[in-house]
């Protein structure tokens, strides 16, 4: 089953997320017309290599064509018109930029992935469940229906400023009647009714006046209100919402929504200016004792111009943080000299800003931080916000050339700080720029969230351990000197990040007996983790008892062995993988014998291993397990080859496969079949012909298991024998010889 078809049966609310990330910059028709297709690609490769990406683009038209053929042939006119619509976005869009396609599009497919994982995962964590929270969607409906009143309110106001304005008019004109009148003929009974009458209209000037200023009054007070309240809190949960779907989580949504409400309140507000300016219209016409307007207008303009300065400082927010295309799962790692992007958006949409603000980029601004470190950034710095960039049409700008560059300092103050050391330090990219608006000046700033710079690729793993640390603890967006007094994270917690690193990066979460075991090595055994709290240090400083590593290399070593090696496996959840050797014997004792399962190394970087149950003539259970297979062995024979094609020479001198069942009790083909290579692996004889009078041979795993023993005495006894050697012996000696050989 394809993995869209899996997404199309997804509940609702799984739905609803997957519909967040689909959009015009890569259509969810495409997605669905072109689903086998497209899983077919290697999108993540081609998002770091143009030529490859540029293939990909040209090949995507073409099928995108193939499907408009089809559909014209079925007079599908919504399909036609839609199609028509994709192929010029994809041509218009990217044929500059193939590499931005590919790399929205591996997006999109890891976070399906995402989401398939945790619909599959029983329960919720503690973070996505907050995340999800009830009363957040309910403020977010009372934000967006606040904001609709206020604009509505606004828009009334208008109208009794445009009555006060037609009442002002018909005064005037009234007045200006008598004051041309000669003076007998003020004095006449007529006039004198015409003077009360104006009188009555002052009075009701003088009512509507202090009318519209208590009606823009409420008004302002209910844009201070909803600002200082809701709205900030709305921005805050988003940009938390962002931290965590940065280190793996949900994917965080809602910018378009408070977009849309920043927008509304500005129009409000510079409406609400308009008005106060039409009443310091009316007031140079008309004024009187008493009058309302030179007392309030002033104090009101004030507090609307404070506004509009909060408003527009706090809708300047980077929408998408710092990241290095070559590793788009690693987000806010920045390795010297190598291009990142970095997007930002001004939340207030307005017209007459399109392309009139230029944002200037730098990093570690304020030189305070706590690093000896100095670094500039190279490339293209300055770029002026636009809304032709984005398909939604939002007003935003993104650096897509940026390359941080390490300054040189004083001499010794430069690579004497250890691993830990570089890969503790944060820093900070700042971005400025000034708007300028209807007489307004409003300088804004805005930071990314901090990230680790790193000089060598093999700091990444250690820089993202960082990264993950400060985004799971604290919801602080500039906290430079964080790691000087790293805080302890929640367990339960950090457990649920962990499993989003798998999620996201490999495609499968971890289930809660898979996590039971990452907190038994973390805590040690016996030890609830509902309320324990973990030290940074345990999780990436100290290593492991009896080992030369941390937890977190341990683990990410793992994670780089999925990927690489054995990814289809993983996927297919045939890889219990996190199972300690104590647990999985009792797991397999019971048992069919040949009943086997396939766990991570504890001892091994990168390591996998599969152990199987056997049993002896005198019915006791015995287990073997073969030494891990890392990421060397597994570059030259593929993992599911290997448990197809394993022998062992028992006693009985005689080859055999002891896997059959993957455990529980799944047939091991049915299981793997479909990840075999083409033909499976046999020993060819010397009559089939070889190379110059050599013997053909061919990769096959075989481990030798002692006749006199229960069990092995050491990990080496299941030592792969060399396949030519192997070959060799079975041809040219009898089953006898070879035991001799091998013992």
């Amino acid at each position: 089953m394809s993995q869209w078809s899996q997404v199309q049966q997804l509940e609702i609310k799984f739905l609803e997320q997957v519909d967040q990330f689909y959009d015009d910059n890569f259509p969810m028709e495409i997605r669905h017309l072109l689903a086998q297709w497209i899983e077919g690609q290697d999108w993540e490769a081609a998002a770091n290599n143009e030529a490859m990406a540029m293939i990909l683009l040209q090949n995507l038209i073409i099928q995108v064509d193939e499907q408009l053929d089809r559909v014209s042939q079925e007079k599908n006119l919504l399909l036609i018109h839609n199609l028509k619509r994709i192929r010029k976005l994809l041509q218009g869009k990217y044929h500059g930029n193939p590499m931005h396609i590919a790399v929205i599009i591996s997006n999109c497919l890891r976070e399906e992935r995402r989401i398939l994982a945790a619909a599959s995962m029983p329960v919720q964590g503690p973070l996505e469940k907050s995340l999800q929270n009830s009363m957040v969607s309910e403020r977010q409906r009372n934000v967006e229906h606040k904001v609709s009143a206020i604009k509505n309110s606004a828009q009334m106001t208008d109208q009794d400023v445009k009555y006060l304005e037609d009442l002002q008019e018909e005064f005037d004109f009234r007045y200006k009647t008598i004051q041309s009148l000669e003076q007998n003929d003020k004095n006449s009974a007529l006039i004198k009714q015409e003077m009360l009458v104006l009188q009555a209209m002052l009075n009701t000037l003088d009512y509507k006046r202090k009318e519209v200023l208590s009606k823009i009054g409420r008004v302002i007070h209910e844009i201070d209100m909803l600002m200082s309240n809701m709205l900030t809190e709305e921005l805050l949960d988003w940009k938390r919402r962002q931290q965590i779907a940065c280190i793996g989580g949900p994917l965080h949504g809602g910018l378009d929504q408070l977009q849309n409400c920043f927008t509304l309140l500005a129009e409000s507000l510079f409406q609400v200016r308009r008005q106060l300016e039409k009443l310091d219209e009316l007031l140079t016409r008309l004024t009187y004792d008493g009058d309302p307007i030179p007392v309030q207008r002033p104090q009101l303009l004030e507090k609307v111009n404070l506004l509009l300065y909060n408003l527009f400082r706090n809708s300047f927010v980077v929408e998408r943080q710092p990241c290095m295309p070559t590793h788009p799962q690693r987000p806010m790692v920045l390795k010297t000299l190598i291009q990142f992007t970095v997007k930002l958006r001004l939340l207030i949409k307005l017209p007459e800003l399109n392309y009139q603000i230029r944002v200037k980029a730098t990093i570690d601004k304020n030189v305070s931080t706590v690093s000896n470190r100095r670094f500039v950034l190279c490339g293209t710095h300055v770029k002026a916000m636009n809304m032709d960039e984005s398909a939604n049409g939002s007003l935003s700008v993104e650096f897509r050339h940026l390359q941080p560059k390490e300054m040189k300092t004083s001499a010794g103050s430069k690579g004497n700080e250890g691993p830990h050391m570089v890969t503790e330090e944060l820093h900070s990219i700042s971005f400025e720029t000034q708007v300028c608006l209807y007489g307004l000046t409003i300088n804004l700033e805005t930071s990314s969230l901090p990230v680790v710079m790193i000089s060598n690729v093999s700091q990444l793993p250690n820089a993202w351990a960082s990264i993950i640390w400060y985004n799971l603890s604290t919801n602080d967006p500039q906290n430079l000197s964080f790691f000087n007094n790293p805080p302890a994270a929640a367990l339960s917690q950090l457990l649920e990040v962990l499993s989003w690193q798998f999620s996201s990066y490999v495609g499968r979460g971890l289930n809660s007996e898979q996590l039971n075991m990452l907190a038994e090595k973390l805590t040690g055994p016996q030890v609830s983790y509902n309320d324990y709290q973990l030290s940074w240090a345990k999780f990436c400083k100290e290593h492991l008892p009896g080992k030369s590593f941390t937890f977190w290399v341990w683990l990410e070593a793992i994670l780089d062995l999925i990927k690489k090696h054995i990814l289809p496996l993983w996927i297919d959840g045939y890889v219990m993988g996190f199972v300690s050797k104590e647990k999985e014997r009792i797991l397999l004792k019971d048992k069919t014998p040949g009943t086997f399962l396939l766990r991570f190394s504890e001892s091994n970087l990168g390591g996998i291993t599969f152990t199987w149950v056997d049993q002896l003539e005198n019915g006791d259970v015995t287990f073997h397990s073969v030494e891990p297979y890392n990421k060397g062995r597994l570059s030259a024979l593929p993992f599911a080859d290997i448990l197809r094609d394993y022998k062992v020479i028992m006693a009985d001198n005689v080859p055999e496969n002891p896997l059959k069942y993957l455990y529980p009790d799944i047939p091991k083909d049915k299981a793997f079949g479909k990840h075999y290579s083409c033909q499976p692996n046999e020993v060819s004889k010397p009559s089939d012909g070889g190379v110059k009078g050599y013997v053909p041979s061919v990769f096959i795993p075989v481990s030798k298991i002692l006749n006199d023993s229960i069990e092995p005495h050491s990990p080496s006894d299941l030592l792969p024998m060399s396949p030519s050697v192997y070959a060799v012996l079975r041809e040219h000696l009898s089953p006898t010889a070879i035991e001799t050989a091998v013992s």
